[in-house]
């Protein structure tokens, strides 16, 4: 038992988890059991348990949590400021050209190493 005292909506989290598991086996022996069914239908009922499942899971604390998250991280992305089309397109080039120098280099590197080790061999 937790020493925290529990805000009251969040009493039954076990039961609430214990849902979401059910729901998602229901899904998954149903979807064994009905595979003679065509696959649209399967799949919307599949796609209707989760949100299902979701809904349980989001009415618990730690569900409750990652929305919230979601929400701040949707914030922060849009605090990002993103390069120009020109920006990537530069940068791009320059990772390009530095990693076709490198192949020549390491070709090179590969060429003289293979004719030293062919001479030392015989």
């Amino acid at each position: 038992m937790s020493t925290k005292a529990e805000p009251k909506e969040y009493r039954l989290d076990a039961i609430k988890w214990l849902l979401v598991v059910a729901v998602v086996a229901v899904g998954v022996v149903g979807n064994s059991m009905y595979s003679a069914q065509p696959l649209l239908y399967r799949v919307l009922v599949l796609v209707a348990l989760g949100l299902v499942g979701l809904a349980i899971a989001s009415q618990t604390a730690k569900g409750s949590a990652l929305i919230q998250l979601l929400r701040e991280s949707i914030v922060e992305v849009r605090k990002v400021v993103w390069p120009t089309k020109q920006e990537t397109n530069q940068t791009t080039m320059l990772v390009v050209a530095v990693v076709i120098v490198m192949a020549l280099i390491l070709w090179g590197l590969d060429t003289v190493f293979g004719f030293v080790a062919s001479k030392i061999i015989g």
